[in-house]
């Protein structure tokens, strides 16, 4: 099945850019290319509270999926 995800409306291209980052960010920490100030520095950049959230929780699900701890 596949998805045009020029269809979204903002709010869920934002969700799959965040998801998308998160998973960017795991994989930096797994490769030892950086540290956990990199989700720091990244939550600090979102203002959305609601935002804020959904890349914390896909953050917990890349570093479970990747054997991050």
């Amino acid at each position: 099945m596949s998805y045009n995800l020029a269809l979204l409306d903002a709010k869920e291209k934002n969700k799959v850019e965040l998801d998308k980052q998160a998973s960017y960010i795991v994989w930096k920490l797994k490769q030892a290319k950086a540290g956990p100030e990199e989700i720091a520095r990244k939550l600090k950049t979102i203002r959305s509270e609601e935002e804020k959230e959904w890349f914390e929780r896909s953050v917990e699900k890349y570093k479970r999926v990747m054997g991050v701890a």
